[in-house]
């Protein structure tokens, strides 16, 4: 076809079709080459194609974490800044960074940005993040609870380019890795990344000489376009108001104090205010966020209430985003923001809550809200290993919250993505741990006329001699919550055994530098969903089988 060719709703829907597969073969091909189990196994990554002007969002993959798709246009742009102060960019080279203050969500997320030529001209970048095992700082695993400043979080590298002309450059990779506990890991994992955008590049240049790269560019125009009318589609079916919900995080990791995050959301016709301006300032510890990340965090939240409108900038055009600066969610360098799951996860939260208020069958009830990640550290004691380092990092699941029509996911992932979690047996082929327990978490979902899916119970048991802990968690003290008034789902437990008692952290539920020896414990028990509606509405039948299949205890019966 040539660039002429007119562009027919059947033409439209076949390149959105191609489009996305281009990014879907980048996803795929980083899982199967990446070292790391937490790109291999959870697909804590993704993929895309962003504007060659704006540096936008084109194309997202289908498998790939959208709240990384969303900070990515930020990532791109702040790149393409450095590049055009530095001779511009440049056919054949490739940009790696992991600064979050620019880019968003945090500095274990590296991101590679390719700028994409035809015939000597920028079409556009594809980009690469993904989340790298450690990256040096305070805490193997990188997510350091009593953190204050981000470099006691891990190795901070500006966008600089890794590959010059096609070639890779040695000194940037030898920085990188010298500041790991894992360069293997490292060097398997950029790798991937490496090898995901040269297959994109193919790919979409074996697209461009299909249809024309004035047809593919006049499909991603028109892509957005729909985006945006159909968002505003949406926006204009909710009563006009102001919609408010506010929602607390445990506390920061230094200080005991919760923190608010707080959304005054404002429905106008075919407009949406989002204005998290009572939310708190900025705090001491790294449970912040950059202001990027908070716009990828709403990105996502709008999907999951809007999920038929195609995953390009065009979902936000037609929002207005109020954040002051220096807020929780618009923290500025040096301030930490390793924890940056637990908070976009309470922005989702406020999002679906305040929504639930103008359109209760749209929304969902709050998810679990946290991934609990946990970094378990030590050396080998086995005999032709000895005092090799090993880190095992990995995030857990919980319950997703019920809607109009149903019963929430028992132990989902968190709704900031599409990974996975980390099969047991997998954890346990790579590290010297066993788990002695990993099941669904009775009487964790909240009531309602639609149950609140269970949270999970995890037990992991030390093989070696000794190790360090550290888990950085959050609904310890604030449950997640229902609407269309159903109950609260389980607070998040953690606990480790030292000497045969059973400890809780002074921070409930964040801790770091927890020394274990062979046969102790940890122990995560984690949230279940909100309910979705009024109890009294529940299906008898329902009730019936959530006690038999031991979603609902005895104890938890009388509470029914």
């Amino acid at each position: 076809m040539n660039d002429n060719t007119t562009l027919d709703p059947v033409t439209l829907a076949v390149l959105r079709g191609r489009l996305e597969q281009v990014a879907d073969e980048m996803d795929a091909t980083l899982y199967r080459s990446a070292f790391n189990p937490i790109i291999a196994e959870a697909h804590d990554a993704c993929h895309g194609l962003y504007d060659a002007a704006s540096g936008d969002t084109l194309v997202q993959g289908k498998s790939g974490l959208p709240v990384f798709v969303g900070a990515m246009a930020f990532a791109v742009r702040a790149t393409a800044k450095v590049a055009e102060a530095r001779g511009g960019m440049q056919e054949g080279d490739i940009w790696i960074s992991n600064d979050a203050y620019d880019g968003g969500t945090h500095a274990n997320d590296f991101k590679l940005v390719k700028p994409f030529f035809r015939n000597g001209k920028l079409y556009c970048y594809m980009a690469s993040a993904a989340h790298w095992h450690d990256v040096g700082g305070a805490v193997p695993g990188n997510y350091n609870p009593a953190a204050t400043e981000c470099w006691q979080e891990a190795v901070q590298i500006p966008p600089v380019r890794i590959v010059r002309n096609g070639v890779l450059d040695e000194d940037v990779l030898a920085i990188l890795r010298a500041n790991t506990r894992l360069p293997d890991s490292l060097w398997g994992d950029l790798n991937g990344q490496l090898a995901a955008l040269e297959l994109g590049a193919r790919r979409l240049d074996g697209l461009l000489d299909e249809y024309g790269d004035g047809l593919v560019l006049q499909a991603l125009g028109e892509l957005r376009s729909r985006a945006l009318r159909l968002m505003r589609a949406h926006i204009a079916s909710l009563p006009d108001g102001r919609y408010s919900f506010e929602d607390l995080l445990d506390n920061d990791g230094i200080s005991r104090e919760p923190l608010t995050i707080a959304l005054d959301m404002t429905v106008q016709g075919e407009k949406l205010t989002l204005d998290f301006s009572r939310s708190s300032p900025q705090c001491a510890g790294p449970v912040n966020i950059s202001r990027a990340t908070a716009v990828a965090a709403c990105y996502v939240a709008l999907k999951h209430l809007f999920p038929d409108v195609p995953a390009n900038a065009g979902v936000l055009d037609a929002v207005d985003f109020v954040i002051p600066d220096k807020l929780v969610i618009s923290a500025e360098r040096p301030r930490p923001v390793g924890g940056y799951t637990e908070t976009i996860l309470r922005m989702i939260d406020v999002i679906f809550s305040a929504a639930a208020q103008a359109d209760p069958t749209r929304a969902v009830a709050q998810a679990y809200g946290t991934i609990n990640a946990l970094s378990i550290a030590g050396h080998r004691s086995d005999a032709g290993r000895e005092g090799q380092r090993w880190v095992m990092f990995s995030f857990f699941g919980g319950g997703h919250g019920g809607h109009s029509a149903g019963d929430g996911l028992a132990h989902g992932n968190a709704p900031i993505s599409t990974a996975t979690i980390p099969p047991l047996e997998i954890l346990e082929a790579a590290y010297p741990v066993r788990f002695t327990e990993w099941a669904l978490r009775p009487d964790s979902g909240g009531d309602g006329e639609h149950r609140g899916g269970l949270g999970a119970v995890y037990e992991i048991e030390l093989l070696e001699k000794d190790a360090e802990v550290f888990v950085f968690g959050e609904r310890g003290s604030s449950p997640p919550k229902g609407i269309a008034g159903g109950e609260s789902g389980a607070l998040n437990v953690f606990r480790y055994e030292n000497e045969g008692q059973w400890q809780v952290p002074p921070m409930v539920s964040k801790m770091r530098g927890i020394q274990l020896v062979r046969g102790e414990r940890v122990r995560l028990e984690t949230p279940g969903g909100g309910g979705w509606g009024d109890p009294a509405r529940r299906n008898a039948k329902e009730r019936e089988a959530d006690r038999a299949m031991g979603y609902v205890s005895e104890q938890g019966k009388d509470k029914q």
